[in-house]
Order: structure tokens, then sequence, then C-alpha cells
């Protein structure tokens, strides 16, 4: 066998289960990423739910585990891999090395056990393998006379503490050298809070994500218009916004954005104004009449609100936009409209409340993709009801119960939710902008602003359709700029 190579565990037929194994030579891999299934994907190539949480392939040679991000379909098999006998560490950002205990805390109650000893033994083991890498940094992970590996990390933009994988291996006894790179999920350009990613200088081998390789976002003015324009028209219903969203990244993000409409909503032209101020101006605007200032913004996830807190303790790696409103005093996740509800019984106090009432508020509630969840309670309540609005601004995929709701609704559709059938009567809505992930554009941008563009990429975590454009559109680019290009994308059993 030629080294290095790299087989794919995971993400290779869909754009969930982020699984890869870089095979260095043959005593020494690196896995990158250990993902769980979701959607459709839980029961692909004939295995069952529990056949997927699998730890399928031999771990002798795995030396450490890189975790690009803390999102559960990159991480959320950790605790199998630790229970199939990996011995080594997890190397992570700073800012993952904070989230991610929190992330398999959950991922071990739903898997393992609630037992509070149990979880606070596998607590304690995670955080003696966490290695927090600054980003920016060479660490070196192995040296020896046949093989030298060193790791950096590099801002992906996508989630706090994100990270793209460079890795350089050098075999001294060849002299061969090798820079392969890992995208794990870039982000988009101007995202809230973070840092957009810029490119490595150079690659050899790349491989890169491509869930939107097949279109293109909004910018960020016309989303946040949007955005802005689609709470204020399901409002005028007199009704409740039930927004499906994500504990960590599109949850703080969507906050961000909510908390500068309503501070944009109390100013006049010159500054800060009194709320009889901010109400003319309302009606100047043809406003509909929401007054913005006291709309609740109700956060009714436990697990969302543990991260928002450490997102705010996690504020030197926040870009300067968010930090300079914060020098002027604003909370951008910490406002006063901004309810959050913990217990399971103010919860399902919540949903009767708003279904009672159909009160204009906002409610975000995981997960994403409706498949699980305190989104699913309100879905059950409320989603026959015209009077509410469903917005989705985050990706939905194939076999979600978030899937068929996009699909099927306005149209007499319905959603099948823990075994019973709901008719979808609610207005649907999608706001694509707001995708954590970077677009064709973005994802094209991260290979050709390289300086030394990679004789190989393989395209993962994305559907057929988008890897298979993104596929085209770069063959495309290295035909014109006359580039020999290697490309890859695995499916099935293959590599």
């Amino acid at each position: 066998m030629d080294y290095p190579d790299i087989l794919h565990h995971g993400a290779k037929d869909g754009v969930t289960g982020s699984c890869h194994q870089l095979l260095m030579d043959a005593e020494h891999s690196l896995l990158i990423d250990c993902g769980l299934f979701q959607g459709a994907e839980t029961s692909a190539e004939g295995k069952s739910a529990a056949d997927r949480l699998a730890i399928e392939f031999p771990l002798e040679t795995i030396k450490a585990l890189v975790a690009t991000h803390v999102h559960i379909d990159h991480v959320g098999r950790i605790p199998y891999l630790l229970a199939a006998g990996f011995k080594g560490p997890i190397l992570c950002s700073e800012p993952s090395a904070k989230l991610l205990p929190i992330v398999l805390e959950d991922a071990f109650k739903l898997g393992f056990s609630r037992d509070q000893k149990q979880v606070e033994r596998y607590l304690k083991l995670i955080e003696q393998r966490i290695i927090a890498l600054p980003y920016k940094t060479w660490f070196s992970l192995h040296e020896s006379a046949n093989l030298i590996c060193r790791i950096r990390l590099q801002r992906a933009g996508h989630i706090l503490g994100s990270a793209y994988v460079e890795i350089d291996l050098q075999y001294p006894e060849s002299g061969d050298k090798k820079r392969i790179v890992f995208s794990g999920d870039l982000g988009a350009p101007h995202a809230p809070l973070l840092p957009a990613p810029k490119p490595p200088y150079r690659a050899d081998i790349l491989v890169i994500e491509s869930t939107y390789g097949d279109r293109l976002h909004e910018d960020r003015r016309t989303r946040r218009q949007r955005l802005e324009g689609v709470i204020e028209q399901a409002l005028a219903n007199n009704g409740t916004v039930l927004i499906p969203a994500f504990s960590i990244g599109r949850t703080q993000e969507l906050l961000y954005e909510l908390e500068d409409i309503i501070h944009s909503k109390k100013l006049d032209g010159k500054g800060q104004g009194s709320r009889e101020e901010a109400t003319v101006n309302r009606q100047d605007d043809a406003d509909p009449g929401i007054d913005w200032p006291a709309l609740p913004i109700i956060l009714d996830s436990p697990l969302a609100s543990r991260f928002t807190r450490v997102y705010r303790e996690l504020k030197p790696f926040w870009d300067n936009e968010a930090l300079q409103r914060v020098k002027r005093g604003r909370k951008p996740l910490g406002f006063e409209q901004l309810l959050t509800v913990d217990s399971h019984q103010a919860h399902l106090a919540m949903v009767r409340h708003l279904t009672a009432t159909a009160r204009p508020a906002i409610v975000i509630a995981g997960n994403g993709m409706c498949s699980s969840g305190r989104i699913v309670n309100y879905l059950k309540a409320m989603l026959h009801d015209p009077r509410h609005d469903v917005l989705f601004i985050g990706y939905q995929a194939q076999g979600t119960p978030g899937r068929a709701i996009q699909m099927y609704g306005g149209r007499g559709g319905y959603v099948d939710l823990d075994g019973e059938r709901y008719k979808i009567g609610a207005k649907i809505n999608t706001i694509g902008g707001y995708s954590a992930h970077a677009d064709q554009k973005g994802l094209l941008g991260f290979v050709t602003r390289m300086r030394d563009w990679p004789s190989q990429v393989r395209i993962v975590h994305g559907e057929t359709g988008a890897k298979h454009e993104l596929g085209e559109r770069l063959k495309a680019l290295y035909q014109q700029t006359q580039r020999n290009l290697e490309l890859l994308i695995p499916s099935g059993a293959n590599k």
C-alpha cells in the first residue's frame, strides 16, 4: 500500500457521521472526527440504527483523534469509540475543549447511562484525554526515524471552536513530504460572531465538505431583512414563530441577529430613543405594529442555554464586530427580552400557554431537524394551526421530520412525529442564508485561494447531487488554469 492513504468511515454517502482515517504508514494512523449518523442515514447500507453506532474499524494503529468541532455528527460516536478500546488523546481547539465535555455528557446520557457517578467518571476520562491546541500552532504528534507527523488547527468559521486540520507528514528515509488538509465543516463568510475562514497556504491532498456544494446563500444583509420580515409577518397573524435550531452555533447566531433587530427598533436617528419614539418610528416604517422591544424571545433548551453561557465566556474568540457591540454596553447573547426555559415542567407549561393564547412570541428549541428534543412538543401542539409559523434556518437532512415539513407544508401535507401523524397547517418558511456552512462559492474559494492548489481532492459530507456538482465546478476551474486534478468522491464500500 502507498502512504499516506485515507479511509472514510462516515459522511461519504450523506452529510452526517463524519469519520475519516488517515493512514500515515503501516503502524500509525490518525482519526479525524467520529460523528453520529442522523436522519435516513441512521439505517443506510441496510444497517440498523444500533449497527450504525458500532465502531467497525480496527483501532490498533490509531494514535489520536482530532475533533474538528463539537457538532454531534462529528463527535457523537466518541463514547462508542472509547467503549471499543480507543486509548489515544483527543485533539481539538481551545474553545472546543470547553464545549466538548458538555456535548459528550449529553451523548453519554442518551446512549449509555444517566447514573450520575458513571457520568462523572466518564467526563473525567474525557477531560484527561483532551489536548487543547491553540490555533495557528504546530503540534508534534509523532517523530521517529520513519515518520514525522505535525498537526495545526486553523479557524473554520463554522461554530465557535471549529477548525480545519493541516497535517504535515515527512518520511525521512525516502525524503517524501505530504500536506493533507481536512476541511471539517467550513463556515459562511460574514457569519455572526466568528471570523471568516481563511484557506491554507497549500495542500497536496484536500478532504472537503460539500453540504451546500450545489447552491449559493443569500448575503447577510438580505437574510437579516428576510428574518425580520418573516417574523413580522408571522407575528401579525397573532401567532408564535417556532424556530428549530441546534443547541450550538445556530442558536447563538440567531440570538445575535435578534438582539440586533430589537436594538435597531429602539433607536431613533441619533441614538437610543424612548419606547414612544420607537413606536412612532415603527409606524412611520409601515411596521405591522409588533412591539419588538417587548417581544419575548424564548430559548427552550437547557443544552442550548449551557452552550450560550460558554459562548459568553469565550468572548476572546468572537470576531471584532461582536466585541465592538460588547464595548458599547450591549449583550448580544444575554439581552433582556431573552427568556430561558430549563425544567421539563416549565417547558410543558410554556407549550400549553402558547398553544392556548397564540400570543406573539419567538420560540427557539432543539433539535434543528425536528427529529427529537423540545421542538417536537411544540410542533405536536401547534403545527396544525395556521396562526403559527415554522421558520427553518438550517439544513434539513433526508428522512428527518424537518425535511418532510419543508416539503409538504403549504400543500395540505402531514408529518409523522413519534409514530403519530400531524397535519401541517402552520405557515412554513426557510431562510437558507443562515446556514453555518459555506455555500458553493465559499467551498470553491477555499480551494482556489490557496497559493498551491491540491493535486488530489476528496469530496465528502454532502448529498450525491451536491458532491457531484461541486466536483464538476472544481474540474472546470482546474482545466481553465491548466492544473492537474485527481478528484475522488467516496461512496459505499469504497475509500
